[in-house]
């Protein structure tokens, strides 16, 4: 079976796998139970709202894996139990990955185009993060603004000062 056709799979965190089928039963029920229209994905603006919330991700995908979900007699709630950390983040990948291989060609090559550059922002935003946390001149106002903090109070931060006796 071609690359472009195969359905992305995904493990949860009580260690199930899940097969993404995005097609057009598959959007008319998110239409229907969610009100979020998968079609939108062309804009671009429907990507990142679901990259930036991942209850909605998380419903969507559930949405889409209805069917196997209640022949395993699994819920939503049982689903979203199971859904936190890196299982969100390959449960997303699978979700976008079929989502663009629904479209045809054309809109197919533009939704890669968008998804490597939202790619390449959140890899220089999470280095640009972590740059910065590791920097020592941050931990420095970091720990000054501690200390302003803790004087205002009256004491230190760990100290051992009495309480007044009334």
């Amino acid at each position: 079976m071609p690359e472009s056709i195969r359905m992305k799979t995904f493990n949860d965190n009580a260690n199930r796998t899940w097969t993404v089928a995005v097609n057009i039963e598959g959007i008319k029920r998110v239409r229907s139970l969610l009100g979020v229209d998968l079609m939108e994905a062309v804009e671009g603006k429907l990507i990142e709202r679901l990259i930036g919330d991942p209850v909605l991700l998380c419903d969507v995908i559930y949405c889409l894996c209805r069917d196997a979900a209640e022949a395993r007699g699994i819920t939503d709630v049982d689903f979203g139990r199971a859904m936190a950390g890196d299982a969100i983040e390959l449960a997303t990948a699978a979700l976008l990955e079929e989502l663009v291989d629904f479209f045809p060609h054309g809109k197919r090559q533009l939704l890669r185009k968008a998804l490597a550059k939202l790619d390449t922002l959140q890899r220089t935003l999470l280095a640009t993060i972590e740059q910065r946390l590791d920097d020592p001149e941050f931990e420095r106002q970091l720990q000054a603004q501690l200390q302003r903090l803790g004087d205002s109070s009256g004491a230190a931060p760990g100290s051992s000062a009495s309480p007044p006796v009334p």
